[in-house]
């Protein structure tokens, strides 16, 4: 029996809430652990730096917009990442890219301790941004492809749900450090996620599907930008693109700023509530991401794909309005899991959407393209936040945020749904 044959499910399917793990094969939850562990230490290491933020406006002495302003580079580089390593994916192998793209941003998220100036910061921003883009599109690629038709959704809600477990770590290590060591110590931690990569190479097999197809036709010509947009893709590249760009410009205008946002004093537009609380929001907030995102895999191979999105983002649009104009602390704490499920929980479903409307050859670089390219495009999003924070208020900025999440549920009229498609 082929690998494939052996990671389908058995007829009657495991019980329980998470029985239908027991359907994988073993190196299907191999590759599922690479890619959660990668893109968990992916947010760990990107996420550090909002953390970090305060201390930063204050040592370096630069306003919100620059501060921002660095943010949107980590986000272009993330964007020039994904097609790199998507390309690299569909050329080399899943497994390889994935290594790659770990040791980039852990090499240079410690770099980023050793800048003397704002402009060096910002070209290591920029260097691990380009790792930050390849661990996502690598990861989707390879869980996609190992897991059974009926489980895609849930398997990619697993891998996507651990950017809240490093988001949350992130936290806590910035809470437990920042104060003794410095925003420069806090980066040089970022430097661990490369010890992951030591494991991967040794335990993690290639996806059986990447290797049949490369098997099928091994003198193919190589994988390029213009497939994704050839023929019968073109007009859906475009549109995954919009939806991506329209909802991550939301997630990072409100993620990169919401730590700042907490803590800032009153007369810099923030709410003041000091180191404690706003480690405790910020990790309250990752625990409803974590359970938005694995929802989002049950609710898409329930209902279907369209149904999910726009449900999960018109919901987001609604709360995130109503978490900008709130201030009493208690009522933040109620809102900012709700916010975080349903603002962070339908991007579980963009692996599987994209898997599942390409084929083997251009997969990987079809997901790097439409998602991180949105990172992209979306990368003003934390130098418009900044600078409409420091001129209208965050009310204001945060608003807009709620009008891009529109725009991405209104691309759901022409995208198609994709549920029960098989990949081989």
């Amino acid at each position: 029996m082929s690998a494939i044959d052996e990671s389908r499910p058995n007829a009657a399917g495991s019980p329980g809430l998470l029985g239908w793990l027991r359907d994988g094969t073993p190196a299907a939850r191999r590759a599922l652990l690479a890619a959660s562990l990668a893109f968990a230490l992916d947010a760990f290491d990107v996420m550090l730096y909002a953390l970090v933020l305060s201390a930063l406006l204050a040592d370096f002495s630069i306003s919100t917009a620059t501060a921002g302003l660095l943010g949107s580079l980590t986000l272009v580089a993330s964007g020039i990442g994904g097609v790199l390593f998507g390309t690299m994916a569909d050329r080399a192998g899943r497994r390889p890219a994935m290594i790659a793209s770990i040791l980039v941003y852990s090499v240079f998220t410690a770099a980023c301790g050793l800048a003397q100036s704002v402009w060096l910061l910002g070209v290591f921003r920029f260097l691990l941004g380009l790792g930050m883009g390849g661990a996502w599109t690598s990861g989707a690629a390879i869980v996609s492809e190992t897991w059974p038709d009926r489980h895609r959704a849930k398997a990619a809600a697993i891998m996507q749900s651990s950017w809240a477990v490093g988001y949350a770590l992130a936290a806590l290590v910035a809470a437990a450090m920042l104060t003794t060591v410095g925003w420069r110590g806090v980066f040089f931690v970022g430097l661990l996620p490369a010890l992951v990569t030591l494991w991967i190479q040794r335990g993690v097999r290639e996806s059986d599907v990447w290797l049949e197809s490369r098997r099928a036709a091994p003198a193919a010509p190589r994988a390029t930008i213009r497939d994704v947009f050839g023929g019968r893709f073109g007009a859906t590249t475009a549109l995954l693109t919009l939806l991506s760009t329209a909802t991550i410009f939301a997630y990072w205008g409100l993620n990169l700023w919401v730590p700042a946002y907490l803590s800032l004093p009153a007369s810099r537009g923030g709410l003041a509530l000091g180191t404690a609380w706003t480690t405790f929001l910020v990790v309250t907030m990752q625990t409803g991401t974590f359970l938005g995102y694995v929802s989002f895999g049950y609710v898409a191979d329930a209902i279907g794909r369209r149904k999910s999105f726009i449900g999960y983002i018109l919901i987001a649009a609604v709360l995130i309005l109503v978490y900008s104009a709130t201030r009493n602390v208690w009522l933040l704490l109620g809102l900012g899991p709700l916010v975080a499920f349903f603002g962070t929980g339908f991007f579980s479903g963009f692996g599987v959407v994209t898997a599942e409307i390409y084929p083997t050859s251009i997969r990987a670089i079809a997901q790097g393209f439409t998602f991180n390219v949105g990172r992209l495009a979306s990368a003003a999003a934390p130098f418009l936040v900044g600078s409409m924070a420091q001129e209208h208020g965050f009310g204001a900025a945060f608003a807009t945020l709620a009008g891009a999440l529109l725009v991405g549920a209104a691309t759901w009229i022409w995208l198609p749904e994709t549920r029960g498609r098989s990949l081989t």
